[in-house]
């Protein structure tokens, strides 16, 4: 277990010298890239979305494209199209940008959403399939996907079916006085990301996703995840409560959570920090108002009406 908390903690330190003062952002992304998931980051420009996304890319030396998502974007500029090459009388199939290890999504919500759509097959089963050709997604395969909360003119609002696909939703937020001060003297010459080695590659890190499996989870803690997730079916400011596939990526974040911790089982801890970030982007509110605000505090709520458990959580 140290061998892996070990580079765990590795991967958070290079991504840290250049994306200043967000570790509980970090550790979260972490975790989500562990368990397979993918994230949707929500927040105003110049946050460092598109530097947090490059870094861990460069961190974990592997493939990097960014799709700027705009109106005119179609579905086959995602995922790529076969064309007739004349001198070779045939067609060939010409790979498009979601064929890559991490995927930057760049505004999202400013494509159509039949183009949206594009990314659902990519992001659910790892594969795309044109004219009736399925191609697999070389592994890792990760979605890093960006918004912004306050200029909607002009974007179509990801459907319930996208939304559930990321097994979270972060934001970045603004710095302190000390954190922005940081950012000045780390950037003033040059960028750091310029000077990030990797620190592991593909091998270690599909071997760190084959150990998540070693994490204990105590059948208390299982049933602790399903009675929050109960709780967003129950409560009546929730129209729609998160789905099963809601609770089955709690249990994965949350292994991948204890594993970049350093321990080998879970505890009620990793759940509650978890939680928000995994299940609020779920929900469809009753009044459909307050946005992300209000459906982080529907789930805060939860968390405290529910519970929490008291056991040995060693296997």
């Amino acid at each position: 277990m140290a061998e892996k908390y070990n580079l765990i903690q590795s991967i958070k330190t290079a991504v840290s010298r250049v994306v200043v003062g967000r570790e509980r952002t970090i550790d979260l992304m972490t975790a989500a890239f562990l368990c397979g998931g993918h994230v949707l980051l929500e927040d105003v420009p110049g946050t460092g979305k598109t530097l947090l996304a490059k870094t861990m890319a460069k961190a974990l030396d592997l493939d990097f494209q960014r799709i700027q998502f705009t109106p005119d974007l179609m579905p086959s500029d995602v995922t790529g199209l076969n064309y007739y090459n004349q001198k070779a009388e045939e067609f060939i199939f010409k790979a498009g940008p979601v064929f890559t290890n991490i995927l930057l999504a760049d505004e999202i919500n400013r494509a159509t959403p039949r183009t949206q759509s594009a990314l659902l097959e990519c992001m659910e089963e790892h594969q795309v399939t044109t004219d009736g050709e399925t191609r697999k997604l070389e592994e890792p395969f990760f979605v890093i996907a960006t918004q912004n909360p306050i200029e909607t003119g002009g974007t179509y609002p990801l459907p319930e079916a996208q939304m559930d696909r990321f097994v979270m939703q972060l934001s970045m937020g603004l710095p302190n006085l000390e954190e922005e001060l940081a950012i000045l003297e780390r950037f003033e010459k040059d960028n750091p990301l310029d000077s990030i080695s990797p620190v592991c590659g593909k091998k270690e890190i599909l071997k760190l996703r084959e150990k998540l499996t070693e994490i204990y989870i105590h059948p208390v803690l299982m049933k602790y995840i399903v009675s929050i997730v109960e709780g967003t079916r129950e409560q009546s400011s929730i129209l729609h409560g998160a789905s099963p596939r809601g609770t089955l990526a709690l249990m994965r974040v949350s292994k991948a959570y204890a594993m970049g911790k350093g321990r080998n089982y879970v505890v009620p801890e990793d759940i509650k920090e978890t939680a928000v970030p995994v299940l609020a982007h779920r929900l469809v509110l009753s009044q459909r108002r307050g946005g992300s605000q209000a459906a982080r505090k529907a789930v805060q709520d939860i968390l405290g009406s529910v519970p929490v458990p008291t056991e040995e959580w060693k296997r």
